[in-house]
């Protein structure tokens, strides 16, 4: 940040006249408060968010769900993977249960609906800019239940997957973006066994990769958040 009162942020949508309406009303909020809100940059796609995270280092990721190639929870997996130290908001039309609580459970610090943008935005960043989470009231509670029985239903799918707990332990941390040797050092092993955890997981998921495994897992519902 540049100084205590500005935010940098990065806006991530593949629709050009939403990303200009973002931009309008940021600045209307810059006119009405204290704290400067700052656009470093626009992205539309993967590439792109993970070449600007790492230029310009943004405070705020404005984050849409549907982007071009992609989705945003690949994304947020993706900005886990490259140890990205901000906030992720998460803007969607979608108001599903499941897709709030897949961009939770994938990293986003809150989530706001597109057609409430006015009303919940502004609350929004100063909420997850504090560190905290922003949740809609009218969907908070409807998380926390989703959240629980997920919680049962993340078990029975390990156990159809036949993981393994100490393989459900490296997943959870690989998920984290945690490396070989992080994970070693948080389960008090050798990252040679960390690696052979690796093999098998990935072999019991059918994938090929790491980013392949934590994509798997999020849409399986194999980690909890």
């Amino acid at each position: 940040m540049a100084n205590d009162n500005s935010l940098t942020v990065l806006l991530v949508e593949d629709n050009e006249r939403f990303r200009q309406g973002l931009r309008t009303l940021l600045s209307f909020y810059n006119g009405n408060g204290s704290s400067v809100l700052e656009v470093v940059g626009e992205a539309n796609c993967l590439d792109q968010v993970l070449k600007l995270t790492k230029d310009k280092s943004p405070d705020l990721i404005l984050l849409d769900l549907q982007l071009v190639g992609t989705d945003g929870i690949t994304v947020l997996v993706s900005l886990k993977q490259i140890n990205y130290a901000g906030k992720v908001l998460v803007l969607s039309a979608h108001q599903e249960d499941e897709w709030i609580f897949r961009a939770m459970q994938a990293g986003a610090s809150g989530y706001v609906f597109k057609n409430h943008l006015g009303t919940q935005l502004c609350e929004a960043i100063n909420t997850v800019t504090n560190s905290e989470i922003y949740l809609p009231s009218e969907v908070a509670s409807r998380f926390f239940r989703f959240f629980q029985a997920y919680s049962d239903s993340c078990l029975r799918a390990c156990y159809e997957r036949n993981l393994t707990d100490r393989e459900q332990e490296v997943l959870y941390w690989l998920t984290q973006g945690a490396s070989n040797e992080e994970i070693a050092k948080h389960l008090y092993v050798t990252a040679a066994t960390v690696k052979a955890h690796l093999t098998s997981i990935f072999d019991k998921l059918k994938v090929n990769s790491r980013s392949q495994a934590i994509v798997t897992a999020l849409k399986l519902g194999l980690v909890k958040a």
